[in-house]
């Protein structure tokens, strides 16, 4: 009926029901989790007026703490989620509160078979949602943010236009400079 796949993973469909409609996937090596994606296998859709929310549990010596990414539907039988920023994340939510203790380097991934009126009122995550953009319009858009805020910090104001900001042609060339320098240390610095 379900399926996971952790980014650089193969697939697994080993799930475990735990009720009639609550299953658990347990996620080894949690540390390399960045991104996951749940899915319906296509064998089994949803009963008609039902869906899945899906949570997310990182291991803890403390006791699981599961967050809500999103949901999956007979309609959008699918979708990705980035989970490595939840591990700071609080939340007192435990729908699966059979599974409380696991060992701390396996999280868990469950999905809950509910109503989808219920579905609809609840509210996921927001730092789990994946972005929408490609990631050359991401990167462009963090760019031109990032050339304009250095610059902003250099201009100054001639007295022939207080109205107009002027900026030294050297600080482009230095913020290119730095910029490349930047991308040359770490290629995805501008996502952070």
């Amino acid at each position: 009926m379900f399926g996971v796949v952790v980014a650089g993973r193969l697939v697994q469909t080993d799930y475990k029901q735990v009720t009639a409609n609550q299953f658990l996937f347990n996620i080894v090596d949690a540390d390399s989790i960045n991104h996951v994606v749940v899915f319906l296998t296509g064998q089994t859709p949803f009963p008609e007026g039902f869906g899945g929310a899906v949570y997310f549990a990182w291991p803890s010596v403390m006791g699981q703490n599961w967050i809500l990414l999103g949901h999956i539907t007979n309609i959008k039988p699918s979708a990705i989620f980035k989970v490595s920023k939840l591990k700071s994340t609080d939340s007192s939510l435990n729908p699966f509160q059979t599974m409380a203790n696991q060992p701390t380097d396996i999280a868990q991934i469950g999905i809950s078979v509910d109503p989808l009126a219920e579905l609809s009122q609840q509210m996921p995550a927001t730092s789990a949602a994946v972005s929408n953009l490609e990631p050359f319009v991401e990167f462009s858009k963090k760019m031109v943010e990032n050339l304009f805020n250095f610059v902003s910090s250099f201009s100054s104001q001639l007295p022939l236009s207080p109205t107009e900001t002027y900026i030294p042609s050297s600080v482009l060339h230095k913020w290119y400079d730095n910029f490349i320098r930047k991308m040359q240390q770490d290629p995805y610095f501008w996502r952070s």
